[in-house]
């Protein structure tokens, strides 16, 4: 495969079968290709096939701002480094050197491409994003959650082509191509027809060599998508429909087959060279992709997997008891995954004991593909007098994405936000203001991200925080039902994994991880403004339409009355931004102080 990124697109399409297997910690050294897949020499029984994965890009075209674009590296001496990653400029280069050398080489991709993207993306729908991918010789991809954010009609002129239908072309005289590669989704289907929305697996060949790749997103796709953008799609069975498709291209004589899917675990450490088969195959992850991994039929040879933004090569034994491969590359194009797979001419599938892969950072110390910043310097042309409009100023960083803790002073930011803007009589009424975790996509960074100068916040900046562009809403809500909103943080979907919400000011309660389920939330200690909460009265409870309709698990905020539609998240930030800092008097990261949390 060439250096230079451009394939045309008959021969891409045929290619896009193949592109997307990570496999896990190194078992047996792979067996070398034969000579003559270099054209001379006698045929070898077995070639080796690279195969290049991520994930979870999310549109994220420039090397992502603090904490948000770094990764964790454990060192020799067991001390933890933090590497700065990310960015298509250089995550090109990374993939064109992997390939070198590799005769058979096929790139692949575990969902969320786009979707809650940047602005330099986001802004335009993410037709930047799928020309970087296009040029960077993606060949196949599964579809996320993300990918449904704007609905299947979109999705569908993603893949085909088209400018967009209210927007139209981008460029004078110039149509949107759409994507090289086929977007798999095997388990979403269209709830009249009961047909696939997109294609649900594709081949890639390469001189007799076959390797089938089926791709799906998680079955709780509705749950964490508005409901515009699951209208009429019906989400299946990971395992069932994985296996439906293995089966399917065994029948066709395709017995190497890798899964895309767009679930992923959580290793016990942040580390991308994390060895989670220690002590154990496997040992060392948990989470939805463990279960999933363990059920998928054996037919299956490797699993890329996604969705958690974690980064993870491990085996997970199979429901044969075999070891097969199961990995991730953290996100934002920080980090991608190299795998080894023999192909046996003879049995025409996957030596499993030979099977190799391991993480790599997308380092920022090597050279920039010249392609990916033309493509980056042309669409921020066109951003430009929209992205540098500065909305506010900040004395420091203000962590969001890149916190980790339950409550985030970027959460905490929000909420006021959300709250001051939603208070007035005329505006909702609001009395408290709720703000999910993972709509925050970003960290207000100090440092500038261009010519505005240190400390200002620009609206490109602004909008990497809330991507969304959520309607706001308010809602009467009773003190029982805001108190069992937050034990749902922590219990029921979310109680392995919880989603604790941000808050705003005057609502404060004590989180205590030593209990299980909804009893982690201490219910008498809920207090608004200081006052014990009464499940019988009747609050006005400000949120973004997605958690208003119950999203994230959250069934309690889905049962408000009395709504009033109110103004975007996004409008209401850059409002509390330009009411609350001047240049000489900038915004301070706000305390986190509403919940105590005990461990």
């Amino acid at each position: 495969m060439s250096a230079t990124p451009q394939k045309n697109r008959v021969s891409r399409r045929l290619l896009a079968a193949t592109a997307g297997l990570v496999t896990v910690g190194a078992l047996v050294a792979a067996m070398p290709a034969g000579a003559d897949d270099r054209g001379h020499g006698p045929r070898s029984r077995t070639v080796d096939v690279q195969l290049l994965s991520f994930n979870d890009l999310h549109g994220n075209l420039e090397p992502p701002a603090g904490s948000a674009g770094t990764v964790s590296e454990t060192q020799a001496d067991g001390t933890v480094k933090s590497v700065p990653a990310g960015g298509v400029e250089y995550l090109a280069t990374s993939l064109r050197t992997a390939r070198k050398g590799n005769p058979y080489s096929v790139t692949a991709a575990g969902g969320d491409m786009v979707g809650a993207s940047p602005l330099l993306s986001g802004l335009f729908h993410d037709e930047p994003t799928i020309e970087a991918l296009n040029g960077l010789d993606l060949d196949v991809t599964a579809v996320g959650n993300h990918e449904f954010d704007e609905g299947a009609t979109e999705l569908a002129r993603l893949q085909n082509g088209g400018c967009h239908p209210v927007e139209g072309c981008y460029e004078k005289g110039k149509e949107f191509e759409g994507a090289d590669f086929p977007y798999l989704a095997a388990n979403v289907t269209d709830e009249k027809t009961g047909k696939p929305v997109l294609k649900p697996y594709t081949v890639w060949k390469k001189n007799g060599v076959r390797i089938g790749f089926i791709g799906v997103t998680l079955e709780g796709t509705p749950n964490i998508v508005t409901a515009n953008g699951v209208k009429g799609l019906e989400f299946h069975d990971e395992i069932e429909t994985v296996n439906k498709y293995a089966k399917e291209l065994d029948r066709q004589g395709v017995k190497s087959i890798v899964a895309l899917i767009h679930e992923g675990g959580a290793p016990a450490s942040s580390s991308y060279n994390y060895d989670c088969d220690s002590p154990g195959a496997g040992d060392g992850i948990s989470g939805p992709i463990t279960d999933i991994a363990k059920g998928i039929t054996p037919k299956v040879d490797a699993l890329v997997t996604g969705h958690t933004h974690q980064a993870y090569v491990c085996t997970v034994p199979d429901p044969s008891g075999s070891p097969r491969m199961v990995t991730s590359a953290s996100s934002f194009g920080k980090v991608y995954t190299d795998t080894t797979l023999t192909y046996d001419r003879r049995t025409k599938d996957i030596v499993r004991t030979s099977v190799e892969s391991a993480n790599h950072v997308v380092s920022r110390d090597q050279a920039k593909a010249t392609d990916m910043t033309a493509l980056i310097t042309r669409w921020n042309t066109l951003a430009a007098p929209i992205a540098g409009r500065p909305q506010g100023y900040i004395s420091a960083d203000i962590d969001g994405r890149g916190s980790t803790a339950p409550e985030k002073p970027l959460g905490n930011l929000i909420a006021d936000a959300q709250l001051e803007g939603l208070a007035p009589a005329d505006k909702g009424g609001a009395v408290v203001a709720f703000m999910n975790p993972g709509g925050i996509r970003s960290d207000l960074v100090y440092s500038a991200s261009g010519g505005e100068g240190d400390g200002v916040v620009t609206y490109g900046e602004a909008f990497t925080v809330q991507p969304f562009t959520n309607m706001m809403n308010v809602v009467d809500l009773t003190g029982a039902q805001l108190v069992t909103a937050l034990q749902q943080q922590v219990s029921g979907s979310n109680e392995a994994s919880p989603k604790i919400l941000q808050v705003s000011k005057g609502l404060t309660y004590t989180l205590d991880m030593t209990k299980s389920g909804a009893g982690r939330v201490v219910a008498d200690t809920v207090r608004l403004n200081g006052e014990a909460i009464d499940p019988a009265k009747t609050y006005r409870v400000a949120m973004n339409e997605f958690l208003a309709g119950g999203g994230d698990g959250f069934a309690a905020l889905g049962q408000g009355t009395n709504k009033l539609v109110g103004a975007s998240d996004l409008d209401l930030f850059n409002a509390y931004l330009a009411a609350h800092s001047t240049a000489s008097a900038p915004l301070a990261p706000p305390a986190t102080d509403r919940i105590t949390l005990v461990r």
